[in-house]
């Protein structure tokens, strides 16, 4: 049985722990309020864009531009997006199981956003060819870096697809681990609702305006396009960034919650501990006493 110093050096230790999961949850709270205003406010534009991009590639002529058609490669790009620091409950480890439970085929090489990512895909023992760190906030400019990167990949024709892996964001306390085609380009779900899954079926091209482009389709495209696969990679890691501070966000204030109680299990320990000595230390006297008279 613990004497009454080690439960008290116990309860010192756990309010040391509950001092520091309380700072990290304001921490992680108040970058998360930031992080989802980030992600909110892009969705809808990344999300008409591949509405209409989606309708057009099935009225734009065959070969207009390799990003409408798979490419001739029997490899797949998957890019993985994943946090550079721990202390967010399952989110990466759920990521990683949705991409080796995956029904990706054939050979698959990956590219990474966080160390936790390339961290992961090493212990599985999985083909990485790159890895990039970007900041956060996340920049526009650094994940401009990363899309050239995966474009110029899928224009040599090795890889047939490439494949987004992230934590969709759905609310504070619901990050869905999702696996989205970003070429060819294909429906893309954000945020788990308007999923394009499901309105891309309304949505085609005999509904759409008809457009002219000047001086051509082909030229149109080639300037959109690379636009659309940037903007569409920078919503999803917005979109990540968000599951990331609130998932730890909920985790330190579980940590808290689980350390504030475990004090109260110690605290009523160490007194029923107090009690019992004291009452000992009486019975002593008391048959002390009778033995002296």
């Amino acid at each position: 049985m613990p004497s009454t110093r080690d439960i008290r050096r116990r309860i010192k230790s756990v309010k040391n722990t509950a001092q520091i999961t309380k700072a990290m949850q304001l921490v992680a709270a108040a970058k998360m309020k930031k992080a989802q205003d980030q992600a909110a406010n892009g969705r809808h534009y990344a999300e008409m864009m591949n509405k209409i991009l989606v309708a057009l590639k099935e009225s734009a002529e065959e070969g207009i531009h390799p990003y409408f058609a798979e490419g001739k490669g029997s490899k797949t790009l998957v890019l993985v997006i994943a946090t550079d620091k721990g202390l967010c409950g399952a989110l990466n480890t759920n990521l990683l199981k949705k991409l080796v439970n995956s029904k990706i085929e054939g050979e698959v090489e990956y590219v990474t956003i966080g160390r936790k990512a390339s961290q992961g895909l090493a212990r599985l023992r999985k083909k990485l060819i790159a890895d990039f760190p970007v900041k956060d906030p996340a920049k526009f400019a650094e994940v401009r870096t990363v899309g050239k990167f995966i474009q110029d990949k899928f224009l040599t024709g090795e890889y047939k697809a490439v494949h987004i892996a992230f934590n969709n964001f759905i609310n504070t306390v619901t990050q869905v681990p999702s696996i989205e085609q970003l070429l060819p380009v294909n429906p893309v779900t954000l945020g788990g609702k308007r999923g394009f899954d499901e309105t891309s079926k309304e949505v085609n091209a005999a509904e759409l305006p008809q457009y002219t482009f000047e001086p051509g389709a082909a030229v149109v495209f080639e300037t959109v396009l690379p636009q659309y696969v940037n903007g569409t990679l920078y919503q999803m890691l917005l979109e990540a960034r968000a599951s990331e501070h609130s998932s730890r966000m909920v985790a330190m204030k579980n940590a808290t919650d689980n350390a504030k109680q475990m004090l109260k299990d110690l605290s009523l320990e160490y007194n029923k501990l107090r009690q019992a000595a004291i009452t000992n230390e009486l019975l002593e006297i008391t048959t002390a006493k009778m033995a002296l008279e």
